[in-house]
């Protein structure tokens, strides 16, 4: 996706998956080791925890893989289509994946507001409100719905101006050449 304000955040929000994944899980898993190893007794909840964390790390990276095409595609066939065939192809990919997207959000909230309505607490000792996992969850899957739905509507508008590398850029697919090119200057900014 070409708009720099959705890439920012969801690139922002992909670092904080990746902090959840870090902290979130590594870090309880660690302590409930060290302390089954040398006290012989669990100190956290650790599979909780991590578990609530693998669910927000998901939901918070999903517009992130939208907005780098992270997402796998298998294409081969498609990309030897003459263009108005594989543009056909690359808007249907994209309005399949909004409607999903779009679902996963729509029943993320169901569930987060049913917890909320509820309660609900988990089962463990430590009685974590539902709402905060699930929360973080729902965020990180509305952005991944707002981004998903935003990409096919940006590259219809691309396309009815005749901005074919536009409409590629937002929801063709990944360009092989172009994903080395990335590397490699990725690699050579980095030393």
């Amino acid at each position: 996706m070409t708009d720099p304000l959705v890439n920012r955040i969801s690139q922002w929000l992909a670092w904080i998956a990746g902090a959840v994944v870090l902290f979130g899980c590594a870090v309880p898993i660690t302590i409930d080791v060290l302390s089954r190893y040398f006290f012989n007794r669990s100190a956290v909840e650790s599979f909780e925890i991590s578990g609530f964390g693998l669910a927000a790390c998901i939901g918070l990276g999903m517009a992130h893989t939208v907005t780098t095409k992270a997402h796998i595609r298998v294409d081969f066939l498609v990309a030897r289509l003459p263009f108005a065939l594989r543009a056909a192809c690359d808007l249907l990919a994209a309005c399949v994946l909004a409607v999903v997207a779009a679902a996963l959000a729509w029943y993320a909230w169901k569930t987060l507001a049913q917890s909320w309505d509820m309660g609900a607490r988990s089962i463990s000792l430590l009685r974590i409100p539902m709402v905060i996992p699930q929360g973080l969850w729902w965020i990180g899957l509305f952005w991944f719905a707002f981004v998903a739905v935003l990409a096919p509507i940006r590259a219809v508008l691309r396309l009815v101006r005749g901005d074919r590398d536009g409409f590629h850029a937002i929801v063709g697919s990944a360009d092989i050449d172009a994903e080395i090119t990335d590397a490699v200057h990725a690699a050579e900014g980095g030393r």
